[in-house]
């Protein structure tokens, strides 16, 4: 099984951490992030990875090369050059996950209990595209989905933003979740990035919001799922008990 980890990121709100060195790398219970994402995928059952690097990529690849890849195929996928995004990012490694194998895509700064191989097997069962590990955890942007747990649109519930353009929000009408950073693909989604505003930067939720009403892109709920996001100093000690519970 095939596994992608968004390393490349700038982890502006993690510094003076991030100083010098990338947030895939600061420590959390004395070990990088990087590190506990990759041993969550290999206890899962996956066996290839991508990893994406852009900022002090170079720490990455010898923390890796350090480390014998933990015992797993590891690619790299160069970002130095230029920062991509998430929807950038993913295609930008199509060339990693080529036939009919879906993949499983995690950001390197969550924590979650989520049984990834489960998630993966929920979507390869499905006839979706995209599948995205959901929860009701309370946040202020939820991703909103149908009855079958099709994708339909998001809300921004401070600002009542709506994605995608005109789609209209009533109350009730959808099932409210949060994204986990967590999803699953199917290679055939990459035919569906060849217009002008998939090139080069973007992010994939854009994508998927612009694309739910024609694409079928679905969601994984977990009710009990547990999550935590180590985007910022204050969490890393949060992520420490998270860890040890």
């Amino acid at each position: 099984m095939k596994a992608m980890i968004f390393a490349a990121g700038l982890g502006t709100r993690l510094k003076p951490l991030t100083d010098h060195m990338p947030k895939a790398l600061v420590p959390v219970a004395g070990r990088p992030m990087l590190e506990h994402v990759i041993l969550k995928l290999k206890e899962a059952g996956f066996t290839e990875l991508v990893i994406n690097i852009h900022h002090f990529g170079e720490q990455i690849i010898d923390f890796l090369k350090a480390n014998q890849n933990f015992g797993l195929t590891i690619h790299i996928s160069d970002e130095r050059d230029r920062l991509l995004d998430t929807g950038g990012g993913i295609k930008k490694a199509a060339t990693f996950f080529t036939g009919t194998e879906p993949f499983l895509v995690h950001n390197v700064d969550i924590l979650s209990n989520a049984d990834l191989k489960e998630v993966y097997d929920f979507h390869r069962k499905s006839q979706n595209l995209a599948t995205l590990l959901v929860s009701p955890r309370k946040t202020s942007r939820y991703l909103l989905f149908d009855t079958d747990n099709r994708l339909q649109g998001w809300i921004h519930k401070d600002t009542l933003q709506t994605k995608p353009e005109g789609f209209v929000y009533e109350p009730g009408q959808y099932r409210e979740y949060a994204f986990s950073g967590i999803h699953v693909i199917s290679p055939e989604l990459f035919h569906y990035m060849d217009g002008e505003a998939w090139k080069g930067k973007f992010p994939i939720m854009d994508f998927y919001l612009h694309t739910c009403r024609q694409l079928q892109l679905g969601g994984c709920i977990k009710e009990d799922l547990q999550l935590i996001d180590i985007g910022k100093p204050d969490t890393l000690a949060r992520a420490e008990e998270f860890l040890k519970d």
